[in-house]
Order: structure tokens, then sequence, then C-alpha cells
């Protein structure tokens, strides 16, 4: 039986600047790309700055090294300036930063307004009592002891209306989808 013994190559010498783009890499890539990432609030953007962060530190090697001011300060200096950077570009383009389905098309307003008629239809077939309880807690944004305050009527009366209020419109609007669908 033969044996093979491997030989492994002395690594070659590495160039300084492609030592020191790895220590970079090494000792702030994580952060640079957390602080990024909390900015944006997308982390495929957040790499791609983070990528250009380090990109441009490679022509500052010496400087960054060589000054007594913090390497990581300048790189996260320059991640900030490019996120802010890329957020105005975005927003001068109406677009919005890490934004899904930018071809999506934006819904018509037709079915809002169709919406809203139908809302008013049905809100005007309610007892005042019960419409006054919905404008109140929905429309006005009041709290049931707020409206029961403003209205002079128990709470628990005023949570009731609502309830038959909110069931009553539920069934109105089921007969009337059915009707729109005939």
């Amino acid at each position: 039986m033969t044996t093979t013994t491997l030989t492994v190559a002395a690594p070659a010498a590495v160039d300084p600047p492609t030592q020191f783009f790895r220590t970079l890499v090494a000792e702030h890539e994580k952060t640079l790309l957390a602080y990024a990432e909390k900015l944006l609030n997308d982390r495929h953007t957040a790499e791609d700055i983070v990528q250009e962060t380090l990109i441009r530190a490679w022509p500052h090697a010496e400087r960054l090294y060589s000054t007594d001011g913090s390497v990581r300060g300048w790189l996260l200096t320059v991640t900030r300036n490019l996120v802010i950077d890329r957020m105005r570009t975005a927003t001068a383009r109406r677009e919005t930063v890490g934004a899904e389905g930018r071809d999506a098309s934006l819904p018509d307003h037709a079915d809002a307004v169709l919406a809203s008629v139908d809302t008013a239809t049905l809100l005007r077939q309610l007892s005042p009592e019960h419409r006054e309880v919905l404008l109140h807690t929905y429309v006005c944004d009041r709290t049931v002891q707020e409206t029961a305050r403003i209205l002079g009527i128990p709470t628990g009366t005023v949570k009731s209306r609502q309830h038959y209020a909110l069931t009553s419109l539920r069934t109105k609007a089921r007969g009337s989808a059915r009707t729109h669908q005939a």
C-alpha cells in the first residue's frame, strides 16, 4: 500500500491593500450592515450601501489607519451619508426605499367612492341613536367613555348601541353586496 502525501504550498504574500480590505470587512461589515439596515429598514439596500461604503474606503486606506480618528466613525459617517443620498434620490423619483412591487398599478379610486356612497346609504338606514354612537366612536375617534359623557348616557348603552349598529350594518352590507352582484 502506498501513501500519498499532500504538500501545501505556502500562502502567497498578500499585498497591503488587499490585507487592508480584508481587515476592514472583517472588523466593520456587520456593524455597518446593522446600522444601514436600521436606517433603511431594507436589508438588500443596506447591503448595497455597505458595499459602496467599503469601496469608498479603499482609496483612503493609508489615511484611515494613519490618523488618530476612528476608522469605524468614518465608515459610519460615509454609510449615513450614502443612506441619506439614497433616500433623497428615491424621494425625488417618488419611490420608497425597499418598495416591493414597484411596477404594481395603483388602485382605482372609483372603488373607494362607491364604498363611501354605500356606507352613507347604509348609515342613513340606522336609527338616529345608533348613527350618533358610530359617528362619535368611529368618525370622531372617541372612546366609549367620552361618547357616553358627551351623549349623557351610560357606557353600557354606548357599547350596546355600537354593537347593534355594527351588526345591522354588516347584515345590510351583505344584502347590498348580493344586490350589486346580481
